[in-house]
């Protein structure tokens, strides 16, 4: 087996346990279960998972079970036949049979229908399956990676997940930590995105010594996702600094003024914030979302780019005056 040591960062004894785990299922066919935190690796580990097993040279296909509509799901899971459904002028093989010979990821697998659930386990205790609307019955060689946000045995009891398809999915079981529970891996992961940035921008940024006791001291309801988000936001509003200070960092934002970054390119205000603030958040959060790029930014927002200079320069004076 290739060397895991690198596929995730952190040296904390929570992650050695995950590398541990991953390493002893890997190359084994069973099925997996990864439960965690929104933003905690989840999908991650499955990459790991599939890269490490026999597997490797085939397909790794994932599918957000939480995105769909409920009525697609199936067919996108499963294909369909020409016809089976209104709008269905082809037949087209669904992700099962586009996956085969590698791995199947279904992320958020506790969001599925029950009777979607019912297919599922079908396939799962058989390998063998029907297109929507299909006769003839389809064998595949898959092995399933599912995740969930969710603690699979509240799902169970609050009617989200079957009992039987949690026991079938979760023949070994990995349960992901919340980043605000790695200890110093939080600093090992900003260090480690910091250094991405640097690298693909030929630059020197860095940490200023009390970034790293914000870094530490912030719970990341986000996890690594909202980490990441975070090292690119300060890096970007940073150009005219090497240094990033705290007050750059949107964690130190979070607990002084309470605005929340929820780990998915979103933000939510807090009522009593004053009109300047709020837009000074969107604009921050508008240009990290455009990757700095300011004319997209400011096409975006609805406003001239020039106003959106003029914006950034009175923040960035603001930043100077708190740290003079």
């Amino acid at each position: 087996m290739t060397d895991m040591s690198n596929w995730m960062v952190g040296r904390s004894s929570a992650i050695q346990a995950i590398r541990d785990l991953v390493e002893k299922v890997a190359p084994t066919d069973a099925t997996v279960l990864i439960s965690g935190e929104s933003g905690s690796g989840k999908e991650l580990v499955a990459q790991a998972i599939h890269r490490h097993s026999a597997r490797s040279s085939g397909p790794f296909l994932g599918i957000n079970c939480g995105a769909l509509p409920r009525t697609l799901i199936e067919s996108e899971l499963f294909g369909f036949e020409r016809g089976s459904f209104s709008g269905a002028a082809r037949s087209h093989g669904g992700m099962v049979e586009r996956a085969e010979g590698g791995t199947l990821f279904l992320d958020e697998v506790t969001e599925m229908s029950a009777d979607v659930q019912t297919r599922l386990l079908r396939f799962l205790e058989t390998g063998r399956f029907f297109r929507v609307g299909g006769l003839q019955e389809i064998q595949s060689n898959v092995r399933v990676v599912a995740a969930t946000h969710r603690c699979p045995a509240q799902a169970v009891r609050d009617g989200r997940l079957h009992e039987d398809l949690l026991y079938r999915l979760a023949v070994f079981p990995i349960s992901l930590p919340p980043l605000r529970e790695r200890g110093d891996d939080v600093l090992q992961l900003a260090a480690h995105f910091l250094d991405e940035l640097n690298t693909r921008n030929g630059t020197c940024k860095r940490y200023g010594a009390a970034a790293h006791g914000t870094l530490v001291q912030y719970p990341w309801p986000g996890n690594v996702r909202e980490l990441k988000n975070t090292i690119e936001r300060a890096y970007i509003v940073c150009e005219h600094e090497l240094e990033l200070q705290p007050m750059n960092l949107h964690a130190a934002a979070a607990n002084e003024r309470g605005v929340v970054h929820d780990g998915e390119g979103g933000i939510r205000v807090p009522i009593g914030a004053s009109l300047a603030q709020v837009e000074r958040w969107l604009i921050e959060a508008t240009l990290a979302h455009a990757a700095g790029n300011k004319n997209r930014a400011a096409k975006t927002l609805g406003c001239s780019l020039k106003t959106l200079y003029n914006k950034l320069a009175i923040y960035e004076r603001q930043s100077i005056e708190r740290r003079a």
